[in-house]
């Protein structure tokens, strides 16, 4: 298919997944407004409605509770077919949610979508930017632990069932979860989702969080999982310096931002794992490495760090498959090419992988990421994500945020941003 009609094939998908100022992942296994995809969302719509893409950025901020935690999901409207929803979660929010975030790529697509129309968006941007500040400040005050990020619920990382987390689950007695019945394998083959042993603990998390409130100091005291997560480190390091920008174009101090920026950058060392050579999961309460190079490993380039010692990793890595880059080191024994985020490929963190080697001046190995994935989706479509040896797709079908990524980056009709 050329790639004008997978162009129009892309906008139809996220049409079609739009719920009226918010867009569903995909029909059916995921019905309402997540964080992070939303976010990939507006990125999208900025291509072709740039009032739709900041109606999508706006509306996930209202989500937002008080403290500045910007919730992983928004129960917008009541769904039987999902579990759990928000009557398990328990939310505290202004909108009923989740008790959890997820990676705050969305102050690094507002930018995006405000550089394309600065006098047109300043209101918005105006609006935002206090917002963004705040959820910003949360993660800082009660994620960070010497300088890294921490995920406290698999789900947090957006990597659901990610290898990187498998010592800290091993730590959990899911005692008293109960019975449950998951949605998600009614709408997607079991074997390409998180098995009972992860759900069971997921749960139990979640039970363990609305026992608590949800309150920050609580969870930070009694929650035994507690993981430093390259994808959280890298992603809000970036975040961090596209807040700024906005910042510095809005004329307000930004002081605060950058002490934030020093912070991840001198943290992102506790991630790195020597004897693996790369950066990696920590388990923070039994200070031990995952011992996973994960395509989140891949992503310091796009926090913003030039790390020569992670070339030598991301060349052999993408040489083990022949669709790039896959979940899990293909030679590790916990790689699975089917099952969610232990081996496929992921459109979504191509595309930021991509953005950051451009961004560090390894443009030839950008440009290869970006045609490889772009030839990924037109022979095998908008999937949630692909098998990175045979590029099945698996997961979701007509998949938001990769339709999304294919608009803003992957597609030869898009821009270099």
């Amino acid at each position: 298919m050329d790639h004008i009609s997978l162009d129009r094939q892309a906008r139809a998908i996220l049409t079609g997944n739009d719920r009226g100022g918010y867009t569903v992942p995909t029909a059916g296994l995921y019905p309402y407004q997540w964080n992070w995809d939303s976010a990939f969302a507006a990125w999208g719509f900025a291509q072709f409605d740039v009032e739709r893409a900041w109606t999508e950025v706006e509306t996930l901020i209202a989500g937002q509770w008080d403290s500045g935690m910007v919730p992983h999901i928004l129960f917008h409207q009541p769904d039987p077919g999902y579990f759990p929803g928000p009557d398990v979660w328990g939310g505290t929010g202004p909108i009923p949610s989740s008790g959890i975030s997820q990676p705050p790529v969305a102050a690094t697509f507002i930018r995006a979508i405000w550089e394309q129309d600065r006098a047109a968006g300043a209101a918005r941007a105006r609006a935002l930017y206090p917002k963004l500040v705040k959820w910003h400040q949360w993660f800082m005050d009660w994620r960070v632990e010497n300088g890294a990020v921490c995920i406290t619920h698999p789900w947090e990382a957006g990597r659901d069932n990610a290898p990187d987390w498998d010592g800290a689950m091993a730590g959990i007695d899911p005692v008293g979860v109960g019975d449950y019945t998951r949605r998600d394998t009614a709408h997607v083959d079991a074997a390409m989702r998180p098995t009972k042993y992860d759900y069971d603990r997921y749960i139990w998390l979640v039970q363990m969080g609305r026992r608590l409130g949800w309150d920050d100091a609580a969870l930070k005291a009694q929650n035994p999982f507690r993981v430093a997560d390259p994808t959280m480190t890298f992603i809000l390091m970036r975040a961090h310096r596209d807040l700024a920008e906005m910042g510095r174009t809005l004329g307000e101090d930004v002081g605060r931002i950058e002490a934030w920026i020093a912070t991840l950058e001198r943290g992102a060392e506790a991630l790195w794992n020597p004897d693996l050579g790369a950066y990696d999961a920590l388990d923070v309460k039994a200070q031990k490495f995952a011992g996973c190079v994960s395509n989140a490993s891949f992503l310091c380039w796009y926090g913003g760090l030039d790390d020569d010692r992670m070339r030598p990793q991301i060349a052999r890595v993408w040489n083990a498959v022949r669709y790039p880059v896959p979940s899990l080191e293909p030679a590790s024994d916990r790689f699975d090419a089917k099952r969610y985020w232990r081996g496929p490929t992921w459109a979504i963190m191509n595309a930021l992988i991509s953005l950051g080697l451009r961004d560090q001046g390894l443009t030839a190995e950008a440009a290869r990421l970006r045609r490889d994935t772009a030839t990924l989706i037109a022979e095998h479509g908008f999937a949630e994500y692909f098998d990175p040896h045979t590029g099945a797709p698996a997961g979701g079908g007509t998949f938001t945020w990769t339709a999304a990524v294919w608009l803003a980056w992957a597609s030869p009709s898009a821009g270099d941003d």
